[in-house]
């Protein structure tokens, strides 16, 4: 990027989100890269707390709020609309948090994918239902706390992504806020593309993970290094590439500073280890295969 559009501020100061929220610094870099030419879907969620309505949005650029299952589908309608204005530069981006994307709007999601409808997705995603109470969604990691898993979630993190990938999507990506210029980058490439585009990015909650408000960017960045959430692109569905080589240090640096995880024991500990490595492994294996 230019120093310019570093410089653009698509957000103005004084939203509600928490202190640390990892929701508003995604989307205020997601939009200095996107600019002014942007419309907004915006689905219920902590995404929609902090952009507020009119006359009070932090958005300086026009934003739509849609009902939680239809983010997909109402960007889509948008950009179709624009199409038959002959209006071919303004980039329609819908933001869901995991709620929205990975449980209640996939199957939206999925019909809009596969009509390859020209937007951008961005998933903000923070493991949770933060914004109505920390309730578990399908995208909570194994053995978490949540409020409506208290004794730990049962069940493994959603492959969201593998799911996207079945798609055969133009572009999509992983990305997090602790990463900010990889994060860009991969906004930038999927401003280019025509087509469906997907962004997931991990949004840490610092009330919701049981931490300082000041560690969410410690947080991603270990969740890198770690292997637990790579950082990694996918071209049309087939053509993976890594972004980041993470350090593969050991998963219990990224749990030791969450709440979320104080009531791992050793074993645990060491079966979250033994999941990434196999995950890690066949990311890596994605990456050696040629369409």
């Amino acid at each position: 990027m230019v120093p310019e559009q570093m410089e653009k501020e698509y957000m103005r100061t004084g939203h509600m989100g928490c202190p640390g929220c990892g929701v508003a610094t995604t989307m205020r870099l997601a939009l200095k890269v996107l600019g002014e030419k942007t419309i907004v879907v915006i689905i219920p969620g902590c995404h929609a707390v902090i952009s507020a309505n009119y006359p009070n949005s932090v958005l300086t650029v026009p934003a739509f709020h849609s009902a939680f299952e239809i983010a997909a589908p109402t960007a889509a309608g948008i950009a179709n609309a624009l199409k038959l204005r002959g209006d071919n530069d303004t980039t329609v981006l819908a933001i869901g948090g995991d709620g929205g994307t990975f449980d209640i709007g996939l199957q939206s999601l999925s019909g809009a994918a596969d009509r390859n409808e020209n937007f951008i997705y961005l998933c903000l995603d923070n493991e949770a239902y933060m914004n109505t109470g920390i309730q578990s969604s399908s995208s909570t990691p194994e053995n978490v706390w949540t409020m409506t898993t208290p004794g730990g979630r049962r069940g493994r993190k959603k492959n969201l992504m593998q799911i996207i990938a079945a798609h055969r999507l133009p572009y999509a990506a992983t990305a997090t806020m602790g990463n900010p210029f990889d994060l860009m980058e991969k906004i930038e490439k999927a401003k280019a593309v025509k087509g469906t585009r997907f962004i997931h990015a991990l949004a840490p909650c610092p009330t919701g993970w049981r931490m300082a408000e000041d560690l969410s960017a410690k947080a991603t960045m270990l969740a890198v290094e770690t292997k637990i959430f790579p950082l990694y692109e996918i071209i049309d569905g087939t053509q993976y590439r890594i972004t980041h080589e993470p350090q593969g240090i050991p998963v219990s640096e990224y749990t030791k500073i969450q709440g979320r995880y104080r009531h791992f024991k050793d074993e645990e500990i060491a079966s979250f280890q033994r999941q990434v490595d196999a995950d890690w492994e066949e990311l890596i294996a994605k990456t050696k295969i040629r369409a």
